[in-house]
């Protein structure tokens, strides 16, 4: 059986990660692709969809007149829970790219929809399927690390503010460098700890370097009159089993401890670090070790005996999920847990008290 897959936005994302990654999975063919701007979806057709593939610039007419199996939704925050709903109820099965969407609300009418149809929806945390990720995640479902009652997310970037498309629009992405990046290492670190019930957190996000002119950047100075998002954001998250987590997020920081889409993790038998590389560190028979885990030398079978490109790894997991019916690693539930929580962290940030989940 050969999937029908559609493509909606065939901006930056989909370019630098699903379109090529599906092209390399089987058993699948890009068949249409939708994009506001014409020109976009007419490339995108020709160089992953060949010449009998289908352009639209409105989704909902590509989902009225395709017959189709899978869509991929690539577009802005704002959009992913109206275009996901829509393609769930037109009988497809849904990737949304990450975040799930810009509110807890519309994030729940995805998941109500998914359970209405039953259809599939997963979201794009690419990070999980990293051989770093897939060890310290068995490793922890192991229970090598113990009751795990402390953690970090990493998401600090020194200078790295994206300046193209709308990442730096709140209306169009609800928030900055929390959402985008801060996103990623909180789900990994949620994912290892198997904890999905926060009780409440304490946030700030700040926009103090979003104003400088003609600002060292690694893609070029930003516009501050179009950032309206904060530059960096943190939070403190208190868990319903005391368990606690902190996260840093930060687009443009003056700091040197520079990590992205990284955890660190704190339990009562072990800890582990992203840091450089994979470690495992503990105590044994009363001396301390630290485990660095090599990688590299085919030691993590976590698919097809093989190690790949993480967004490949997941592209291939996921369409496997709908050829077999078989169980999803990213579960919409889950990261129903990480907009929650990022919700949660920008209203403690406004309001200046600290945000209790009901």
């Amino acid at each position: 059986m050969t999937l029908k897959i559609g493509i909606i936005g065939c901006g930056g994302i989909a370019n630098g990660k699903h379109m090529p990654a599906l092209k390399t999975v089987q058993d699948v063919e890009m068949v249409a692709f939708c994009d506001l701007i014409e020109e976009r979806a007419e490339k995108a057709a020709v160089e992953y969809g060949g010449a009998e593939a289908s352009v639209y610039t409105d989704y909902q007419e590509m989902l009225a007149n395709e017959a189709l199996d899978v869509i991929h939704v690539c577009t802005p925050n704002s959009s992913h829970s109206a275009i996901t709903v829509a393609a769930l109820e037109a009988d497809c099965h849904v990737m949304c790219e990450k975040p799930m969407a810009k509110t807890t609300a519309e994030a729940q009418l995805m998941i109500e929809a998914a359970k209405r149809t039953g259809k599939k929806l997963t979201i794009g945390y690419q990070n999980r399927y990293r051989p770093d990720s897939m060890y310290l995640h068995e490793a922890c479902q192991d229970g090598d690390l113990g009751e795990i009652y402390f953690a970090k997310g990493h998401a600090i970037r020194r200078r790295a503010v994206p300046t193209w498309g709308v990442f730096l629009d709140e209306e169009a992405q609800g928030g900055g460098p929390l959402i985008d990046i801060g996103t990623h290492a909180l789900d990994l670190t949620l994912w290892m700890m198997d904890n999905y019930q926060p009780k409440y957190v304490v946030g700030k996000a700040y926009r103090k370097l979003a104003d400088t002119k003609d600002a060292a950047n690694a893609w070029g100075p930003w516009d501050p009159e179009k950032f309206t998002v904060e530059d960096s954001a943190f939070g403190f998250i208190m868990m319903e089993n005391g368990a606690s987590i902190f996260l840093e997020s930060a687009w443009a920081l003056n700091s040197l401890d520079v990590k992205e889409a990284k955890t660190t993790l704190c339990g009562t038998k072990g800890g582990a670090d992203m840091n450089d590389g994979l470690t495992l560190n503990g105590e044994n028979r009363g001396h301390l070790f630290n485990n660095a885990i090599e990688l590299e030398t085919g030691g993590v079978d976590f698919y097809d005996g093989t190690g790949s490109d993480p967004a490949e790894v997941e592209a291939k997991m996921w369409i496997d999920a709908i050829l077999h019916d078989t169980e999803l690693v990213v579960k919409p539930e889950e990261a129903l847990v990480v907009t929650q929580i990022l919700e949660g962290i920008y209203e403690s940030s406004k309001t200046g008290q600290p945000y209790f989940f009901k």
